[in-house]
């Protein structure tokens, strides 16, 4: 059971029902026409529409290409949230309906290869951004960071930054002034990276769970 909320009224009612907190999602936000604190001069007044990733030596990042990296981005989605409930378990047929939706836009899904992806490179990772049309998520268009991934061979090369930096400038380059994503607040790694690239917390959403009663066998 989800609570949209993480309410003490909330939280009473459900532990004096037998509940234990099973997961807490965090929306987190940042304006995109300020700058993170500890990124000062250019862009200081805020997120350079320009990307420039600092990117380890022989990585590149380029845009998806649908046809042709979905089995690729699947794998290393996969490795990436191997622990998560549902993104670990994307399989060909979430991914194609996805790609079908309107706000799907391959320009703002960015994959960082080591390598020629076409001649034996290696997916370390990804930033797939979203757009929120105006109504959707506040009354006027909201980017989003949709999902950030790094496979778990690239870890600690600084590619989640990078990825991170590379997308909120395009979703700048859009126009946008403000920029969403949703994060398990027991992912610390991931909470820490984007509470230094600006974001703070603006929503709470907790799932609830109890177990179910056991059952007369008559």
């Amino acid at each position: 059971m989800w609570a949209h909320g993480d309410l003490p009224g909330s939280a009473e009612l459900a532990a004096r029902h037998g509940y234990t907190r099973a997961r807490v999602l965090l929306q987190m936000r940042r304006d995109l026409g300020e700058a993170a604190p500890d990124r000062p001069g250019p862009g200081a007044a805020g997120v350079d529409p320009v990307p420039r990733p600092v990117l380890p030596e022989g990585v590149t990042v380029r845009p998806f290409r649908p046809g042709r990296d979905e089995q690729t981005w699947l794998r290393v989605n996969a490795r990436a949230f191997a622990t998560h409930p549902e993104q670990g378990s994307w399989t060909t047929t979430d991914l194609e309906l996805r790609e079908a939706e309107p706000w799907f836009d391959p320009a703002g899904f960015f994959l960082a290869w080591r390598g020629d992806p076409d001649h034996g490179g290696a997916l370390l990772g990804f930033h797939w951004t979203k757009v929120h049309p105006p109504g959707d998520a506040g009354p006027e268009a909201v980017g989003e960071v949709y999902v950030l991934g790094i496979d778990p061979d690239a870890q600690g090369m600084g590619l989640g930054r990078a990825l991170t930096d590379t997308g909120l400038a395009h979703l700048r380059s859009r126009g946008l002034a403000q920029v969403l994503l949703y994060v398990e607040e027991d992912n610390t790694v991931a909470v820490s990276l984007y509470e230094r690239s600006g974001f703070t917390r603006s929503a709470v959403d907790v799932s609830w769970r109890r177990p179910r009663p056991d059952r007369d066998p008559a």
